[in-house]
């Protein structure tokens, strides 16, 4: 049985009797236990049941005030959700300009595409060079015919490729 004061127990050696000691038989048929027990006069009855309402009352009062500021938070929380979406957004949008370089509203740098235009012809100049240079080469069989054939193979342009010193002149 549970009392007041925690589990009741006979024969409890040091405590008083009626917290775990011997108990007095109770009004009540002579049952032990606090059942028949008033543990107090009526005031002190009241002054308990006083602090459990005004207990419970703060507990409410706590319960509430947390369930309002969990719901602010979980506001705070949606709106900045928002934000980061935004920010996201308008992030993807910032790097897809960077990569595309200027739109058509922007004007192009005529300087640059200028020097990429130099570039290319000098390089396309070089490659035809080349090829020139590995038809004679099997012409004197110095090179076997199939790899003369892989290279000219490869004869399509590619993209030219920028070395750091013409990167710096063409800007």
């Amino acid at each position: 049985r549970w009392g007041c004061n925690g589990p009741l127990r006979r024969g409890r050696a040091g405590l008083p009797a009626g917290v775990g000691g011997e108990e007095e038989p109770s009004e009540a048929g002579g049952e032990k236990g606090w059942r028949g027990q008033s543990r107090g006069c009526p005031q002190q009855l009241a002054e308990r049941y006083a602090d459990l309402a005004a207990s419970h009352c703060e507990a409410l009062r706590q319960r509430e005030e947390r369930e309002w500021h969990n719901a602010r938070l979980r506001l705070e929380n949606a709106r900045l959700r928002l934000e980061n979406r935004r920010l996201r957004r308008e992030n993807r949008c910032l790097f897809r300009q960077a990569l595309l370089g200027p739109g058509p509203h922007e004007p192009d740098n005529g300087e640059e595409a200028e020097a990429l235009r130099a570039q290319l012809v000098r390089l396309q100049e070089k490659h035809r060079r080349a090829l020139q240079l590995l038809r004679r080469c099997r012409e004197q069989a110095e090179l076997d015919g199939g790899e003369l054939d892989e290279l000219l193979r490869d004869d399509a342009p590619t993209p030219p490729a920028l070395d750091p010193e013409e990167r710096g002149a063409a800007r």
